[in-house]
């Protein structure tokens, strides 16, 4: 949801990626009393320090994070080692993998409190309650406001747009085989161009230069010319399929901090994506991955969201700031589709760009 996009370059600035666990019944059982609770999540994962700590405090769990990569990595390995799970909650499986997380059954049911304040649309595993909703965002692409101003060109709209001739060799995206955004823009552009277009789309895209890397940390903070790593590290791609939600982190943690946003959204390109948590099968602690869920749908938690993970709350009600709202609105109209058919279809449209893009 992931989103979310700036929690690696704002370590050291109010957020908290672990915990630390100093209890001496680390892993335990619930039988044996244990008092740590493991989220296994994508590296995105980031939460304001005091707000956990209030967690830990009321809860009595101390609270330790694993990060297992992007975020369609985190969900291949969680499924590799769900008979022995790394943790008791997994937190980072979203609409474009939720398939394939349950039909492998990676999660125990579970039916959050609190879970009757989350929006409906959100709560895609309704009646069996196997996954918890927990944020939404947009998968969008992302341009560079210099690169394009500097050239008086145009940035692009839509999808159509990315295959024109002006925009040859400017755009980078993630590897839809590895990658959620990258997964999340195959999706957006399936749902825009159908079964019979989008391979079409894709060569066109290919044929105007497209690059492809592994995950979001390299596409944005590496290729990307418009985020602050970028800038550093020399990016010449001004384009780059991120979130809608990334320039007012750009606003946010610049260094010096801009007025206004160097980045912008090209509004036609978005594919709204839902990011949720589940009780492993097997958790170690189940009671205490059951509070820890309850805790990542609470209006404290889901009101201290947006300005740490840069994604949108689920749960009715609950404030989102002013300055996420004015540089990174969530989009207007975005493609979405249908979880079944994304269970359908996504492996084999996987397997196709594959061979389309990649080889």
């Amino acid at each position: 949801m992931h989103i979310r996009t700036f929690v690696a370059a704002a370590v050291g600035l109010g957020l908290v990626t672990l915990s630390a666990c100093g209890s001496s019944d680390d892993g335990g059982s619930p039988q044996s009393g244990s008092k740590t609770v493991t989220l296994v999540s994508h590296d995105s994962w980031a939460v304001s320090e005091s707000v956990l700590a209030d967690f830990e405090k009321r809860s009595g769990y101390q609270v330790k994070v694993l990060k297992d990569g992007d975020a369609g990595q985190a969900v291949n390995k969680a499924i590799l080692t769900k008979d022995n799970p790394q943790g008791d909650v997994f937190f980072g499986v979203d609409n474009t993998l939720l398939s394939r997380a349950l039909d492998n059954g990676l999660f125990q049911p579970y039916e959050a409190k609190g879970l009757d304040q989350v929006d409906g649309q959100y709560q895609l595993d309704a009646g069996k309650h196997r996954v918890t909703p927990v944020d939404y965002g947009d998968i969008c692409v992302n341009y560079d406001k210099k690169y394009f101003a500097d050239r008086k060109l145009a940035p692009p709209v839509t999808f159509d747009d990315l295959v024109k001739p002006a925009y040859k060799d400017l755009l980078v995206t993630e590897n839809a085989s590895t990658s959620s955004p990258g997964l999340g823009f195959l999706l957006g552009t399936a749902a825009r161009y159908g079964d019979d277009g989008w391979e079409g789309y894709w060569k066109k895209l290919r044929a105007n230069g497209v690059k492809v890397v592994d995950g979001w940390e390299q596409a944005y903070n590496e290729e990307f010319s418009g985020s602050a790593g970028g800038r550093k590290a020399g990016a010449d791609r001004p384009l780059v399929v991120s979130y809608a939600s990334s320039p007012p982190a750009e606003v946010l943690y610049g260094d010096p901090k801009p007025t206004t946003a160097p980045t912008g959204v090209a509004t036609g390109t978005c594919f709204r994506q839902v990011e949720f948590a589940g009780l492993l099968s097997n958790a170690e602690n189940s009671e205490g991955g059951k509070a820890l869920i309850d805790f990542l749908v609470s209006k404290t938690f889901q009101e201290d969201m947006p300005l740490n993970m840069f994604v949108y709350p689920v749960a009715k009600g609950a404030a989102v700031p002013a300055e996420f709202t004015e540089y990174g609105p969530a989009a207007e109209a975005p493609e979405t589709m249908d979880p079944a058919k994304i269970a359908a279809d996504r492996d084999q449209w996987v397997k196709s760009w594959t061979s389309l893009v990649l080889k």
